[in-house]
């Protein structure tokens, strides 16, 4: 048997396993995936020339505003979810199933965060993303991103869950997700996750909404317009969606809408108009 050589700082020395208790700061997250088995996810992809919203960014920045790619696909899924109430809605039950069906577009987006120092995964919840402006959507985004997860009120009941024996814990997220009135305040109407910081094209998560959409990086590629050979912008959009609730086709209608939502990318501010001004979480949003 030969020893094996050290390894980083903070990996197992020699060919030894070794095990260890869930950190409690991911509890959170085996609990979200224990609950989220009741569902059917199906997954749907589609590319998008990304142009427009690009040209948005470029001028948002020459007006000293940042709007992300993450952003912009929020403020155009809002929009469009808007027009589908029965893919912005939620389903609770087995044997006799009931759906709800929501007339606000709230947003579940997945963070990559440090709670306590462990590196986890935590959700956002931006309200109402289908009458913000990207802008509006980016300020948001900032609060949440810039925020610390061991401080930030949105997150008490999500440090006390952690400290909650396992029966418990998991009576805890049943009762915050069970209610279908409480559901978008909770949850989200629908969710996103983005991998665009990495050299990540696509994938397919699945966030316990209707809707979840997965974003990944926007690379120059080669395009057609009108026949001659280009090259553009262009981004994956991925799209999980709960087949309890939809059917494959409107969840195609549903992607192909946020498709050309983006490539036309329009903005309230594009158009002369102006979006409603509203209060960031934690400054009297809730």
């Amino acid at each position: 048997m030969t020893a094996g050589r050290p390894g980083p700082a903070g990996a197992p020395a020699g060919d030894r396993a070794v095990s260890a208790p869930v950190p409690a700061e991911r509890r959170h997250t085996l609990t979200f995936l224990s609950w989220a088995k009741g569902a059917a996810p199906v997954f749907l992809d589609t590319e998008v020339d990304m142009s427009a919203v690009e040209a948005h960014r470029r001028a948002a920045e020459q007006a000293g505003r940042r709007c992300s790619t993450v952003a912009c696909v929020l403020h155009a899924a809002g929009r469009v979810l808007a027009r589908h109430p029965d893919a912005n809605a939620a389903i609770r039950g087995r044997g006799r199933p009931r759906i709800a069906r929501y007339p606000t577009v709230n947003a579940k987006v997945a963070l990559d965060k440090r709670l306590n120092g462990q590196r986890v995964v935590l959700a956002a919840l931006l309200t109402g993303v289908h009458r913000s402006s990207p802008e509006q959507i980016q300020d948001e985004l900032e609060y949440w991103r810039r925020g610390d997860p061991d401080r930030m009120p949105e997150f008490a009941g999500l440090r006390k869950m952690q400290r909650m024996p396992w029966p418990l814990r998991s009576w805890a997220n049943s009762s915050a997700v069970s209610s279908l009135r409480r559901r978008p305040r909770t949850m989200g109407t629908f969710a996103l996750t983005s991998l665009a910081h990495r050299p990540v094209n696509g994938f397919h998560s699945f966030g316990g909404t209707t809707v979840t959409l997965g974003v990944g990086q926007t690379t120059e590629r080669p395009v057609v317009r009108d026949g001659v050979l280009g090259s553009a912008p262009v981004m994956q959009l991925n799209l999980a969606f709960d087949h309890r609730v939809i059917d494959g086709a409107h969840a195609a209608d549903v992607l192909t809408e946020i498709k050309e939502a983006l490539e036309g990318f329009a903005a309230p501010a594009d158009r002369g108009g102006t979006a409603r001004e509203r209060p960031l979480p934690g400054k009297g949003a809730r």
